[in-house]
């Protein structure tokens, strides 16, 4: 027996799902099949915190009609979505991610808009399974900066764009940028629970200066590269609300908390709570702020 994220215990094995590609956590697909349920949950937050990084891609790669656009590592398929109103009726979109339990979410989301033009494919990054120059643009939010070889796939991305075509991506700015994720990591780093990754190694801060980005295009080939930086705010009406939210959508939060005693588990939150009270206005709500850097090239 354990505590539950309240603090109430809980059987081992009943434990509440979640995820996200905000977490700072493996690429693997077995990853992103538990954290899968948890995005569905939140996917209203989610889609609400990357709006305006998933409507600066979209434009960034100018959709037309008839055009074929690719979404890599999507979860629920939000930026892809968006191209797909662009491109109809007669062009389409391929929302693809390593996770079929994200494309089940993705799935009922695009019934729920009545898009008709999207195709959902399980498909890695690093090796796309789909023909040489088979799509007018590609776009993938928050997803290069946590596989294994980046460089790999932006090469595969410019394997499978036709002459001309766009690519338009986002990855999250240094960690010290991005409060939301910054202060959770290091109430568990002062309790020796969590363990940053090392440089060079995938995770959700991985590739989070503008030099790198712009090296790793350049390296795969791509040329007319434009980068920016763009402000997102990620909004919770309570700290309770928040304290819910990361354990759904973060799955390395999830588990070194779940796994903690009750009692500590408590300090974890109010300890949480402590470091988020700058952010808190006098209604109890939290609005963190946050930096996700976006890029667009041409193949």
């Amino acid at each position: 027996m354990s505590a539950d994220r309240h603090g109430h215990g809980r059987l081992e094995g009943d434990r509440p799902d979640q995820g996200s590609r905000l977490d700072a956590g493996s690429s693997s697909s077995e990853h992103w099949e538990e954290a899968a349920p948890g995005w569905v949950r939140r996917q209203e937050q989610i889609r609400a915190f990357g709006a305006p990084v998933a409507h600066w891609m979209v434009q960034a790669i100018g959709p037309q009609p008839g055009q074929r656009v690719l979404e890599l590592a999507a979860g629920l398929g939000e930026p892809g979505m968006l191209a797909a109103e662009l491109v109809a009726p007669v062009g389409g979109v391929v929302i693809s991610d390593q996770a079929e339990g994200m494309l089940e979410g993705a799935r009922a989301r695009a019934a729920d808009l009545g898009l008709t033009n999207i195709e959902f494919q399980v498909l890695g990054a690093e090796w796309i399974d789909l023909p040489v120059a088979s799509v007018d643009a590609v776009l993938c939010r928050w997803g290069y900066m946590l596989m294994d070889d980046p460089l790999a796939a932006l090469l595969e991305t410019r394997r499978v764009l036709r002459p001309g075509g766009r690519v338009a991506l986002a990855v999250w700015d240094a960690l010290a940028s991005n409060p939301w994720a910054q202060l959770p990591a290091a109430e568990l780093g002062e309790r020796g629970l969590l363990q940053l990754a090392g440089d060079g190694a995938p995770g959700p801060f991985a590739l989070g200066n503008t030099e790198r980005v712009q090296e790793l295009l350049e390296e795969a080939g791509f040329t007319e590269i434009v980068l920016d930086a763009i402000p997102v705010e990620r909004r919770s009406p309570t700290f309770e609300d928040f304290w819910e939210e990361t354990l759904d959508i973060s799955r390395n939060f999830h588990d070194t908390v779940l796994g903690r005693p009750e009692t500590e588990i408590i300090e974890i939150r109010a300890g949480l709570a402590r470091r988020l009270e700058t952010y808190m206005g006098e209604d109890g709500s939290l609005a963190i702020p946050g930096v996700s850097l976006v890029a667009a090239a041409s193949a």
